[in-house]
């Protein structure tokens, strides 16, 4: 039975998840760490499985020495293994709280025994052993569910976990809320960079680049060197088919002196298949010496890639050289023989030499190695049709569309942006071939002994092939080799690897290559962690380099208090370790050793104080003065806290959970509320008002003739007369009918909803508009009247278009038309807010009553104090049948107004607020980014999932009332014209929705274009608040953005940085800050040298200048004046009329 000295343990606690990376167990260095952690990971094991961790400090004896617990003495499991990992998965996601929810107040042992686990998860974290590690964090997390986000170290681990297991999905999930709560976290370049990677692999290309540019901005340590991450932006431009800044981020890499051999040859490998498959790049000639110049010189860099060996074969076969095509596979498949596409290809090579056999050979090698491979599948199925093999070829080609509709869930989005034609052709003569031979083969006499002999032998028999047999075997060992943590994970886990093969490129026509295999990459992080210029040599320089900015400006007295805290989530202390080549440790105090375990329970003291303290000490009954007095005991050694406008202890923001109450067929296709108006007295009556209030949606039909509004103001003669030259943004779409939407290659229906942007001019549009209803009256006059109509959209009357049940018959009759689905062109975002050029427009609208105008005192948005295209201005949509606004809540919830200007109708889909949740999960099932994302529910899917769906048809006239929150998409019937913008009644359900988007906004990285702090101080100033909800919510954004400030300019002052007082010019936007898009408020920093002043939020700031050394600080608003407006905002009473929810 081993020991494990006293000193031994006090390092071992002094891990967790931030040294992931940095710390590297499998260099022989490290082998005594590694003994201690495994050592240490066996004793927690025991603890756990005991049910029980006794207190540390009755563990030592006189010697200072923990004895190891009896194995034998263990009862049941120690811990579950990755076999269990779907079940801990469905606990999350159940949110299932059964199990006891412990906290500071419980029992010592009760709080050592969950503290132990997520120690034990950060120790498998560092061992590599990701699914032992989840499993631990899971059970972790089941404990702690009501405050989980108040361990950082915690979050980070389980990203990380999440990350090597591929599940992208919570990964993803779990870094965004640790940004969002601690920008500057230890390794939020790492959280940034893996973030960067997982969402370019998911296919949200912007925000990917956003996250992988602010990697760059850090000065802590990082397991990517700069090149590195440049390199993973350059080849984002790449997927992105941006060849040109694809091509000069490569160039550049190669111009740089000290860019690794390893990095050289990924990059001359892209740059050799860009050249290969980008026509753009220059005459073919040109390109294909290029290309194999460029993949040569990868190979000299990196002569064991059999990954540039592979795409050099491709080249040779694209150019009709058969010979030195075979040679480089051969060396491929020596280099990696597990290479699917190597074989593939070989395959196609035997195939066009008329060498069948060998061709079945190699493509049984691939779908063995990939039993996904599509394109080995088609081209085996190809060779047994070409050799009469019908039955053979039928089951091949089954099984190619097996795993093109089991990819395509995960694919779709890429596809649309960089599947060639010949691959949707591929897709779709599949389903043709497979058809025909379904007709031949059911008229197919019986096989009999006389049959004419197969030229090939079966699948079965070609499985069991010596070859194949070895080649299987072969596969085995290597699967064994490799540590089960790497291995492929089911389809339930979550998405393939960051480096995918491109299913797209491995048909025989060469098409453009996404990424490298993943066996050369997939691992890149550890791979390049490994290198000797990124990696410290011991656990001593990791903690100092870790722990620098936390106390190199602490006082003395503070880092010895730090010492006993050797596992709370954000301070690493650097005085633990003395330098010596087996890293001996000072001996700690027995009180800090007594606390062990138990610290964990204190992860929420943060910056210097609990976050039960300040949830006391920062009240809104507190004036300006004591708020002051408050925020100066405020410790300034560290960066003040991101700033919420939420409560204080409030979780991060995250989707609700749709409500229980199980709807009936009816309750799901509920009436849309209406009202009639008939004359302008309806229309300014307070119940108007409140009706629309009331409901997710309304409609207020005969609203223009009420108010004789005149809407031809807003037709397209009047607006070609009035600005022809007007920019008009133009979507390119797929013309379908309302209740369809189907994918690329008209499979299926799908979720996702493709349109490609252009711009013209209202002139030009205008014109299109008018052509498009003169094609349409030439297609409709040789026909009946009943069939009168545009294809696929005015088929359905007002009445069909209520129930999508009716109009299932409709669905199947067009399905033949789908093939050919002609495109449209949607007018889309004209902007109407210059008063000058749109007057008699903007001065119609004024007719409105109160609530519904663009301008009005009750109006929050006419509060912002400036311009926010299409919310406090009017924006004009120009359709034509079938134009679409994809599904979408309004920006920050706001409430908005949308006028049918005719002559033609529109068809809306809303879902209520309550169920907004829902809908996310639907789309993150589709894959689909619910903010960043376009996309057009299948309703089907949204009555399997309980939620209601609203269906109306908005005639010319109609005002359609969008309430906050509501989830709505859009497609017009006829040709139509419809004017649209945003209000923001003066209710707390309104100011509440807002804020809570404003926070999930910056949870998802995604810029909130209303101002929200901006707009608070505004409304503080501008109005009297007699509704309590309300005057709670605005006065804790006060509350919170005022601390905020306070605390900025303690801790800029305490870096020895002026302040500047810069002002505000009259209706000067809001500022945002130009790396995170975040609201910056009142403290502002910029770049002194920089021409083009950029403003930075303090995070980023930091980023640049851990100092703030070269860095400016201003101020908008003087300190007096945001205490008299804070002091002054207080609750109105009155006896008239309040606004309410």
């Amino acid at each position: 039975m081993g020991q494990i000295s006293f000193e031994e343990d006090c390092l071992v606690r002094e891990l967790d998840s931030r040294y992931y990376g940095f710390l590297d167990l499998s260099n022989s260095k490290n082998a005594e760490i590694k003994n201690l952690v495994q050592q240490t990971v066996t004793n927690l094991q025991n603890y756990i499985s005991n049910g029980q961790v006794h207190e540390m400090k009755n563990t030592f004896d006189d010697k200072n020495v923990i004895q190891k617990y009896d194995p034998s003495n263990v009862a049941g499991e120690h811990m579950e293994n990755s076999s269990s990992q779907n079940d801990e998965d469905s606990k999350i996601l159940d949110k299932e709280t059964n199990e006891k929810g412990f906290n500071s107040d419980e029992n010592p042992q009760d709080e050592q025994y969950v503290n132990a686990l997520c120690k034990l998860g950060h120790l498998h974290l560092l061992l590599g052993e990701y699914s032992e590690a989840l499993s631990a964090y899971q059970k972790y997390l089941r404990f702690r569910e009501k405050n989980y986000w108040t361990n950082h170290a915690f979050m980070y681990g389980i990203g990380i976990a999440y990350f090597k297991l591929r599940c992208f999905k919570w990964a993803i999930k779990s870094f965004q809320e640790l940004l969002y709560l601690s920008p500057n976290f230890t390794c939020a370049n790492e959280v940034h960079l893996r973030l960067g990677l997982m969402l370019k692999h998911c296919g949200e290309f912007h925000i990917a680049l956003k996250h992988l540019q602010l990697s760059l901005l850090y000065t802590y340590p990082s397991t990517f060197s700069e090149l590195q991450v440049k390199f993973q932006i350059a080849h984002l431009y790449e997927v992105q088919n941006k060849h040109k800044a694809a091509k000069d981020g490569y160039e550049f890499l190669l111009n740089e002196k000290n860019i690794s051999l390893e990095l050289k040859a990924d990059v001359y490998r892209q740059l050799g298949w860009m050249y290969h498959c980008v026509e753009c790049l220059g005459e073919k000639k040109e390109r294909e010496a290029n290309a194999l110049n460029y993949l040569q010189k990868s190979i000299e860099a990196e002569p064991k890639s059999g990954q540039s060996l592979y795409l050099l074969g491709r080249c040779y076969a694209g150019i009709n050289k058969v010979h030195d095509a075979f040679l480089a596979y051969r060396n491929s498949v020596e280099k990696s023989e597990g290479n699917a596409d190597t074989w593939c290809s070989i395959g196609v090579l035997y195939q066009q030499q008329n060498q069948p056999t060998d061709a079945l050979q190699a493509y049984i090698c691939a779908v063995q190695l990939d039993k996904d491979h599509k394109a080995a599948w088609t081209n085996l199925g190809i060779l047994y049709e070409s050799c009469g093999q019908l039955r053979d070829a039928y089951a091949c080609y089954l099984n190619a569309t097996k795993q093109i509709s089991f990819q395509s869930s995960l694919l779709r989005k890429k596809q649309a942006i960089r599947m060639k034609r010949d691959t949707i052709g591929l897709s779709k003569g599949l389903s043709q071939r497979i058809t025909f031979l379904e007709g031949q083969l059911s008229q197919a006499p019986l096989p009999s002994i006389t049959s004419k002999r197969r030229t090939l032998c079966s699948i079965e028999e070609a499985w069991n092939l010596p070859i194949s047999l070895e080649m299987n075997s072969r596969q085995q060992q290597t699967a064994q080799m490799i540590p089960r943590q790497n291995t492929k994970q089911s389809p339930i886990q979550g998405p393939p690897p960051p480096y995918p093969h491109s299913q797209l490129s491995q048909s025989p026509i060469p098409a453009k290559r996404i990424k490298e295999d993943g066996s050369g990459q997939q691992e890149l992080i550890q791979n390049n962690v490994q290198t000797s210029s990124q990696l410290h040599q011991n656990l001593k320089d990791i903690s100092e380099t870790l722990s620098q900015r936390n106390f190199n400006t602490m006082p003395e007295s503070n880092k010895v208090s730090e010492q006993s805290v050797v596992d709370t989530f954000d301070d690493i202390s650097n005085d633990i370790y003395k330098h010596s080549e087996t890293i001996k440790l000072e001996r700690l105090s027995q009180d800090a050793l007594s606390n062990n375990l138990n610290e964990d329970s204190r992860h929420h003291e943060y910056n210097g104080g609990s976050t039960s303290d300040l949830s006391t000490t920062f009240k809104i009954q507190m004036d300006s003065k004591q708020l002051m007095a408050a925020v100066k005991q405020l410790p300034i050694d560290e960066p003040p806290v991101h700033c919420t406008i939420l409560q204080v202890n409030a979780p991060p923001p995250s989707p609700p959970d749709c409500p229980p109450q199980k709807l009936t067929r009816d309750q799901l296709l509920p009436p849309t509320p209406s009202v009639h108006l008939e004359n302008k007295k309806n229309a300014f009556s307070p119940q108007l008002q409140e009706f629309c209030l009331k409901h997710p949606i309304a409609v207020v039909r005969g609203l223009a003739g009420a108010l004789k509004l005149d809407l031809g103001l807003f037709s397209t003669k009047t607006l070609v007369e009035a600005n022809p030259d007007h920019s008009v943004e133009v979507r390119t779409q797929v013309h379908q009918s309302p209740d369809e939407n189907w994918d690329t290659s008209q499979g299926k229906r799908v979720w996702a909803c493709i349109s490609h942007r252009s711009h013209t001019t209202i002139a030009k549009y205008a014109q299109y508009q008018a052509s498009s209803f003169q094609d349409s009256l030439k297609l409709i006059l040789p026909q009946d009247e009943s069939d009168k109509g545009f294809p696929g959209s005015q088929a359905m009357s007002d009445s069909d278009s209520k129930d999508s049940v009716s109009n299932s018959n409709i669905v199947l009759k067009r399905k033949k038309h789908k093939i050919n689905s002609k495109m449209l062109r949607f007018g889309t975002n004209v902007d109407l807010s210059d008063e000058k050029k749109w007057k008699p427009q903007l001065t119609e609208l004024q007719k409105l009553p109160a609530f519904a105008r663009v301008i009005s005192a009750a109006n929050m948005l006419s509060h912002v104090g400036h311009v926010i295209l299409g919310m406090n201005t009017v924006q004009l949509y120009m359709k034509v049948p079938g134009s679409r606004t994809p599904g979408h809540q309004e920006n920050n919830n706001f409430c908005s107004i949308n006028i049918n200007i005719g002559p033609g109708d529109c068809e809306w889909f809303a879902v209520p607020d309550a169920y907004w949740g829902g809908v996310h999960n639907l789309c993150e099932k589709n894959n689909i980014s619910y903010l960043h994302g376009s996309w057009w529910p299948v309703l089907e899917d949204l009555y399997k999932e309980n939620i209601p769906v609203y269906r109306f048809i908005q005639k010319p006239g109609d005002l359609v009332w969008v309430n906050a929150g509501c989830v709505h998409w859009v497609q017009s019937v006829g040709w139509c014209n419809n004017i649209a913008w945003n209000v923001g009644p003066l209710t707390g359900r309104q100011y509440s929705l807002a804020i809570e988007r404003y926070e999930w906004n910056k949870v998802q990285a995604f810029k909130s274009i209303v101002p929200m702090v901006h707009l608070s101080w505004n409304l503080a100033r501008n109005i009297k608040v007699s509704d309590t909800k309300l005057f709670e919510l605005i006065k804790m954004c006060l509350l919170q953005t005022l601390k905020n400030v306070l605390h900025i300019q303690e801790y800029v002052k305490s870096k020895g940085v002026e302040i500047r007082f810069n002002g505000r010019g009259k209706n000067e936007a809001s500022h945002y800050c130009g790396q995170c898009e975040v609201e910056v408020f009142n403290v502002l920093f910029i770049k002194e040298q920089e021409k083009r002043h950029v403003v930075h939020c303090l995070s980023c700031a930091l980023k640049l200048s851990p100092s703030l050394q070269g860095i400016v600080c201003l101020e908008e608003y003087r300190l007096s004046e945001l205490q008299r407006v804070y002091d002054s905002f207080t609750l109105h009473r009155t006896q008239g009329l309040a606004y309410t929810q």
